[in-house]
């Protein structure tokens, strides 16, 4: 990728549609081609163990952690005094704050250092993630990472279940959890599930 066209890419689904496996695979494509991607992930996700970018098919890469407090302008800024990079890949990109999407956008405008966002663009509430709605606001391009609701149809929301498989309507936005807290649902679905219709 050219660094003179350099931009803010956000990749967003739902839950358990593929975006790390996304990920992983552009990272992989930039090496084959003997560019050096850097990896980012939320430090609050640890389900594949600190500073891992894990796929629900069994790839994985370590990468650095970001919390809301880093400045990620600074982060990229002091990775890119080691070496070059190609690519700036950021996982689990709902969980940044507004400011730290504005640092990714002068990474872009400033360093000419393409930076590529995945992440959820819905909580299970059906409201936008703060760093979400920023990318939304922001991003150069964006691109829909799908996956299906269990009526074959696209799932564009997230319900939060407890252990019993009880659909949650309230609680914190962010709670870190996989296919046994999350599901994929279409809208229809999503509002049947939370109350608000009888689906057929």
């Amino acid at each position: 990728m050219n660094s003179a066209m350099a931009k803010l890419y956000f990749h967003y689904s739902t839950m358990n549609a593929g975006k790390s496996t996304v990920l992983l695979q552009a990272a992989h494509n930039y090496r084959e081609r003997g560019m050096t991607p850097y990896l980012l992930t939320a430090r609050l996700d640890d389900r594949a163990g600190a500073g891992q970018i894990a796929s629900r098919i069994g790839i994985k890469e370590p990468a650095d952690t970001f919390r809301t407090q880093d400045d990620l302008f600074a982060a990229i800024a002091a990775r890119l005094r080691e070496g070059p990079i190609a690519c700036a890949f950021v996982d689990e990109a709902q969980f940044l704050t507004e400011s730290q999407v504005w640092q990714l956008a002068r990474v872009v405008d400033d360093l000419r250092v393409p930076v590529m966002c995945f992440g959820l663009r819905v909580d299970f509430r059906g409201q936008l993630f703060p760093g979400s709605a920023t990318l939304l606001a922001l991003a150069d391009e964006m691109r829909e990472v799908r996956t299906i609701c269990h009526c074959g149809k696209k799932a564009t929301m997230v319900v939060r279940q407890d252990a019993e498989g009880n659909t949650l309507i309230d609680g914190a936005q962010v709670q870190v959890g996989g296919n046994e807290t999350y599901v994929s649902l279409c809208r229809k679905h999503w509002r049947a599930a939370v109350g608000d219709i009888t689906p057929d």
